[in-house]
């Protein structure tokens, strides 16, 4: 697949990349992709949740009334479940949500994605570029030029850029991530997919091919 390379106006530039079949033309795996965002958002959960068992409740410990003769079930202390304030049953402990899920798997899942994004024509690469200083209107103009203004953005970056990052950390549809950090919700989430020129191969090395 071969894109137009853009510059910051937004118009093209004369240059041509080809982006890997290997990588943007493969077979989708929808099941990959599941995996892949169900681990990921499993990991976002803090796990944190803790309810207190019988054995944790403070109170009295006595006998609270006569084991017979009272004509209801036989109780044997106040921190029991069935009273109020007792202990919860099978409440919840902190515990990590996360799974194991394999290289192999979590590689398909992202060539998969980048494919539907490839396939739905949701793919800008833009020549490289910086902000010479932080701010946000100038990604504002830049995605207007890029004709994106109305779409949730996903800028992928060749390495780290604080300015850039800085610039759209106060914009709710934008997100910058560099291109060996990409992980496959975010391609998802996004509707428009921002390539800075050396990010293409920094993708391909990724992907080790």
């Amino acid at each position: 697949m071969e894109l137009s390379v853009l510059n910051k106006e937004g118009k093209e530039t004369g240059k041509k990349v080809t982006l890997n079949d290997q990588i943007f033309g493969i077979e989708p795996s929808d099941h990959a992709i599941y995996l892949d965002v169900k681990q990921y958002m499993a990991n976002q959960r803090q796990g944190t949740s803790k309810s207190k068992e019988r054995a944790e409740i403070a109170g009295s410990t006595r006998k609270i009334k006569r084991q017979k003769g009272t004509g209801t079930a036989r109780a044997g202390s106040i921190k029991s479940p069935l009273f109020r304030g007792g202990g919860t049953v099978f409440g919840p402990r902190p515990r990590s949500y996360g799974f194991k899920l394999n290289k192999k798997v979590k590689q398909l899942a992202r060539k998969s994605a980048l494919t539907y994004k490839a396939n739905e024509n949701s793919i800008l690469v833009v020549e490289d570029f910086n902000f010479e200083a932080p701010k946000t209107k100038e990604m504002m103009t830049l995605k207007s030029n890029l004709q994106i203004a109305e779409k949730k953005a996903l800028f992928v970056l060749p390495t780290e850029n604080n300015n850039i990052y800085l610039s759209s950390r106060n914009l709710q549809d934008v997100s910058v991530v560099i291109a060996s950090e990409l992980s496959t919700y975010q391609i998802l989430n996004a509707k428009a997919i921002v390539l800075l020129e050396g990010s293409v191969a920094k993708i391909e090395e990724a992907f080790k091919l």
